[in-house]
């Protein structure tokens, strides 16, 4: 009799074991286009697509976006919402293989460098500018300037973290800064606020991921395509429940449903499946990815004594391969997005 509860209790013990390797961890952070992954979480979206692979999946707020993809790093998460650009700099630069599982959106506007005392991107010239350093508001300044005649050299920057920079703006009268929505939509609406430039004259180079461990197991690849996709079909379907669903984001996100409106509108949300995919194929994603890991290479992002650009290789889903094809880090993979578009999940 003891040996036969000893076997049980051993099983037990197995399977609560089993039972907590099943569960999987994504962090998001503030956005516009990530809010949806809130949403889906709360609304049993992301529950309902756990379940039918048979796994646990804990959906997170991290309010410090560049936290969120530190902590992604160190092993805290399996996937974690960012851009290409970061997603280049941080996991894929510091040894993490990292796939671009789902392309969300690209901003289209929802980044911006916001002024006072001031209406051109020229007018920033010496002055102090707040932002992320080295995030992609720091590439989209980067853009601004070398578009204007102008660079790094001939401003000041500040490091802001996201959480603080609406405050910090509304606060100085002589304030500039470089930001996303939600806050760059607050900054905007400061008293003698100016937008001298935004991500819609980069289209296509800021883009929104939903980036994850290549190495995580299939089902939890497809039970987030599947959730996410389904969120998507309900923020597009134009009805009651759509209605519904940008109400409880904009609420989210600190905001009216006016102004989410209108920072939608200014994200280039990919919610077709099939068009996200079509553009993770394109050969401007290519052009795009050089562009960023030339900047991230030129600034220090590679690491010091980083020999070159090279260092990192970045496959596309032709497999064709920026950089190291023996180091490659982060990866474009269109399968999720296609089978979602098949309706394969």
């Amino acid at each position: 009799m003891k040996k036969f509860l000893l076997i049980v209790g051993l099983v037990f013990c197995f399977a609560g074991n089993l039972s907590a390797a099943e569960k999987y961890r994504v962090a998001w952070s503030h956005y516009t286009g990530w809010e949806p992954w809130g949403y889906a979480y709360d609304q049993g979206i992301v529950k309902k697509w756990a379940d039918k692979y048979g796994i646990e999946i804990e959906v997170t707020l991290v309010n410090d976006y560049i936290e969120s993809i530190n902590m992604y790093t160190a092993g805290h998460f399996d996937a974690c919402t960012m851009t290409n650009m970061d997603a280049l700099t941080i996991p894929a630069v510091g040894g993490v293989d990292t796939t671009a599982l789902i392309i969300g959106d690209f901003s289209n506007g929802n980044d911006g460098i916001v002024m006072k005392k001031g209406k051109t991107v020229k007018d920033l010239k010496d002055r102090k500018i707040m932002l992320v350093e080295l995030s992609v508001s720091h590439y989209m300044l980067a853009r601004a300037l070398d578009m204007n005649g102008m660079s790094e050299r001939d401003v000041r920057l500040v490091n802001t973290s996201d959480a603080e920079i609406a405050s910090a703006f509304i606060s100085d009268s002589s304030a500039a800064v470089v930001t996303w929505n939600p806050p760059l939509q607050q900054v905007r609406n400061a008293k003698g606020a100016e937008l001298v430039f935004d991500s819609s004259e980069i289209p296509g180079e800021i883009i929104d991921i939903l980036a994850i461990k290549t190495d995580a197991p299939d089902k939890l690849k497809k039970a987030l395509a599947g959730a996410w996709y389904e969120t998507m079909q309900i923020m597009a379907g134009g009805n009651k429940q759509s209605k519904e669903s940008l109400q409880l984001m904009a609420q989210q996100a600190g905001a009216t449903l006016a102004e989410f409106k209108s920072q939608i509108k200014t994200t280039a949300m990919f919610y077709d499946a099939a068009k996200a995919s079509e553009f993770s194929k394109g050969e401007e994603l290519k052009k795009t990815m050089d562009h960023v890991r030339t900047f991230s290479f030129d600034r220090g992002l590679y690491g010091n004594g980083a020999p070159t650009k090279d260092l990192v290789g970045i496959e596309f889903p032709d497999k064709s391969v920026l950089g190291d094809k023996q180091n490659i880090k982060l990866r474009f993979d269109t399968t999720y997005m296609e089978a979602a578009a098949k309706g394969k999940l």
